[in-house]
């Protein structure tokens, strides 16, 4: 590939087809907005330089842009006169930017191409350079070009034109070669004619695929390379054509994955994003998310019914039927069924949240259990303390969050309510329905409730003529009668 090599991204068209106030290019799928995944396969091959061209909600566009590739060069194509129009403002603002491409080549790529694969530019950059080219066009050969340009040829194989569906022939529409309108361009050619591109159409835009005319028209070399995937050029206009998309790059994480060992139960139910990363011999179970920067080590089961978001699993823990955010699982743990793992939820190796369990912002330590049925938030928990069921982490007091601490291999009964901020000692135990607004000092026993009373006849008297009443009576009659079942 040449020393020099510039990378235009073109992102800079309204997208009214998505009937969306965001912006195209920044809709999602696979974790990341389309332009985020061209980006990463143009940052792939460590270009020059890059250039992206925005124009609608260009704030919010241009301020994307840079977060996923920081070293792009914006330019804003204040009205949208065509791509040719598009790539001159780019080579404005490079210029000066004292970046212009003298030399190597220029690829044009689309903001909303999100399957478009870093591997695909270098063959297609390399082709082109190898073939001495002015310009080469990525093309694809489709059973159904209805509505693409079509790639014209001679006899020899040589590229005469783009031939614009509307304008073709009915010989021309045949042709089953379409132009993806990803190029490469020799970039000293392209600065010479991008300010010649005229805009005598029928929309009066200025078109950069007259630049193949005019490079044959000065007798230079004019190339088309077919893609074998023609998927990676395709774009999406409007959430019907998005969600396509989405459905065909998840489809090829998913095989990618399970190629590299990991095995995934039911492939048409399971999402994962393209930043998530996964060890081998996991278990994916139906109907699981995995998102944004979620990583799983090796053995760990994951699933069913389960979405983790920017979670870290450890190797060999279980995930069962959760739903977790920003939430770290220590190795050999276990959660679920039914947990809900909010923002800061820290589980220690061989420790357990189980059913019907929140927390938040809580670290439950090595070998530490939250069993079922429990609140648990702005906590520490210490290793191998075992929480009741039915237990309340009460930590607002209507103003201010505050902590609870638990120590080492404590015990705690069902039903507590622990008032924050309090402490739990190392070896502390806690009685039923314990509500506990002091601290407990290490291996002491906590209770707060008096002495049970029993109010003889209480039904029978507060609740007359009621079906409990009457089976209150009816025992204590039996009882009088000295039935041995009472």
């Amino acid at each position: 590939m040449a020393d020099q090599l510039t990378v235009i991204v073109l992102a800079a068209g309204g997208g009214t087809r998505m009937k969306s106030k965001t912006m195209k290019v920044l809709h999602r799928i696979g974790g990341r907005t389309m332009i985020g995944h061209v980006l990463s396969a143009v940052g792939g091959l460590e270009p020059t330089r890059v250039c992206a061209v925005v124009g609608h909600q260009r704030e919010q566009v241009g301020a994307h842009i840079l977060e996923c590739l920081p070293e792009a060069v914006l330019a804003v194509q204040e009205d949208q006169l065509g791509t040719g129009h598009a790539v001159r403002i780019a080579l404005e603002a490079l210029a000066a930017q004292q970046a212009a491409p003298e030399s190597g080549t220029v690829l044009i790529a689309y903001g909303d191409t999100p399957l478009l694969e870093g591997d695909t530019l270098r063959w297609f950059a390399a082709e082109h350079e190898a073939a001495q080219a002015a310009v080469s066009i990525l093309s694809g050969v489709v059973d159904a070009p209805t509505g693409y340009g079509r790639i014209v040829r001679d006899a020899e194989g040589d590229v005469l034109a783009i031939v614009e569906e509307k304008d073709a022939s009915d010989e021309q529409r045949e042709i089953r070669e379409i132009n993806s309108g990803i190029l490469a361009f020799d970039a000293s050619f392209l600065g010479d004619v991008v300010g010649r591109i005229g805009n005598d159409n029928a929309k009066g835009e200025y078109y950069l695929t007259d630049t193949v005319q005019m490079a044959r028209d000065a007798g230079l070399t004019v190339t088309a390379f077919p893609v074998d995937d023609v998927w990676q050029t395709e774009g999406a206009n409007d959430r019907a054509q998005l969600a396509v998309l989405g459905r065909e790059l998840n489809r090829r994480i998913v095989t990618r994955w399970m190629k590299d060992g990991v095995t995934v139960m039911d492939p048409e139910t399971t999402w994962i994003d393209a930043g998530v990363a996964l060890a081998p011999d996991v278990t994916i179970l139906p109907g699981t998310q995995l998102l944004g920067a979620t990583v799983v080590g090796e053995d760990a089961v994951i699933g069913p019914d389960t979405t983790l978001d920017d979670c870290e699993i450890g190797a060999g823990a279980r995930v069962v039927r959760t739903h977790g955010q920003l939430a770290v699982i220590g190795d050999g743990a276990t959660v679920g069924p039914f947990s809900y793992l909010r923002p800061g939820t820290t589980l220690g190796a061989g420790g357990k949240i189980g059913a019907f369990v929140e927390t938040k912002n809580a670290r439950i330590g090595d070998g530490a259990k939250v069993p079922h049925l429990s609140y648990v938030g702005d906590a520490e928990i210490g290793e191998g303390t075992n929480i009741g069921a039915g237990t309340v982490f009460a930590n607002y007091d209507g103003v201010n969050k505050h902590r609870t601490t638990v120590g080492k291999h404590a015990r705690t009964a069902s039903n507590n309510t622990f008032v924050a901020p309090v402490r739990i000692g190392d070896g502390a135990a806690t009685g039923a329905g314990t509500v506990v607004r002091r601290d407990v000092p290490p291996g002491a026993l906590a209770v707060s409730v008096g002495q049970q009373r029993n109010l003889e006849g209480w039904a029978q008297a507060k609740r007359p003529g009621t079906a409990q009443a009457e089976a209150a009576a009816a025992a204590q009659a039996a009882a009088d009668e000295g039935d041995p079942d009472i």
